[in-house]
């Protein structure tokens, strides 16, 4: 756009550097992904957004207590570009990363406060999920590595964002609900898309979403007992979760992005792990167990279809 300065070319402009990427139009001084003109006194403050996302998820419980809702808060922390409000800054002392994340716990418990001030929270289902596994550099200078100290944000698993490896798929999800849900850890396998068909049977609605299941028991601690198998997906590579194994078909491209620096899960073979006993994904079994292999092979296929893999995931791994 004509007249419009980026991240490349006017680093001057800049109170955040980028690493890479994030280096397009600028608002606030912080380089985004993206193009973007006019709307000026409608550009947003980057430490204002978590409060005013905060206030209007309180104001719309407030305003709709007295009958059935449904809410969706969706939070910006700790996604980059990572800008903790001034209040958080230095909290963490792990760095801006660190105190997006203090931030954003904030906001989770405030949201709390709410609904217990308004009398809801026992009649209220509460999920909390992320959209993908952990990631440090993330297109910004902003100390996530240099500031990690001990901590392992994924937690033993392999790989991180955009990796097909169990880092990168196998997020958070919890699920509250005060006086109907037990404390406990769950195996069940289950996906984001179930949520569609469970809230459904939930409300007595026979409504369903493709590809989703009703898992409401899985949910609601009452059963360990989730899907029978997972397509899961990064960068448009698929792969396949079945039980305690998981599948991941020959894909091209690099074995690492470099830049976030997480494997991405590429191997010119078949990779078949058992994340029972190998949740970091350490022992590739595809060799010594060829007819586990094959049995997963047909399962995904017979899900995805035998030209399952992209025409070239050079493109989209570059």
């Amino acid at each position: 756009m004509d007249g419009q300065p980026t991240g490349a070319k006017n680093p001057e402009l800049l109170t955040m550097k980028w690493h890479h990427g994030h280096n397009q139009s600028i608002v606030n001084g912080i380089p985004r992904i993206g193009f973007m003109t006019g709307g000026k006194s409608a550009k947003w403050k980057d430490v204002d957004m978590a409060d005013h996302f905060l206030a209007k998820a309180k104001s719309y419980v407030k305003a709709h207590k007295d009958e059935p809702f449904f809410l969706y808060y969706a939070m910006q922390q700790p996604h980059v570009p990572r800008t903790p409000h001034p209040r958080f800054v230095g909290k963490s002392g792990m760095g801006p990363r660190g105190d997006v994340i203090y931030e954003a716990d904030w906001c989770i418990g405030e949201f709390m406060n709410t609904l217990e001030q308004e009398g809801l929270l026992e009649n209220t289902l509460i999920l909390f999920s992320s959209d993908n596994g952990p990631v440090l550099n993330d297109g910004y200078y902003d100390d996530a590595v240099e500031k990690l100290g001990n901590h392992t944000p994924t937690g033993g698993l392999r790989g991180g964002k955009y990796s097909l490896y169990e880092a990168g798929t196998h997020v958070p999800f919890f699920a509250y609900w005060k006086g109907t849900i037990k404390p406990k850890v769950s195996d069940a396998l289950v996906c984001q898309v179930d949520i569609i068909s469970s809230l459904a049977a939930l409300v007595g609605s026979k409504q369903k979403g493709e590809d989703s299941e009703v898992l409401l028991d899985a949910f609601l601690g009452k059963t360990d007992q989730g899907r029978e198998n997972l397509v899961i997906e990064a960068g448009k590579r698929t792969a396949l979760i079945k039980g305690d194994w998981v599948m991941i078909p020959p894909y091209k491209g690099a074995r690492k992005n470099r830049e976030v620096n997480i494997e991405l899960g590429n191997s010119e073979n078949h990779q078949l792990f058992n994340l029972s006993k190998d949740a970091g994904e350490q022992h590739n079994l595809a060799k010594s167990n060829p007819k586990k292999l094959e049995e997963m092979v047909k399962e995904f296929e017979k899900i995805r279809g035998k030209k399952y893999a992209p025409a070239d995931t050079k493109l989209i791994l570059k």
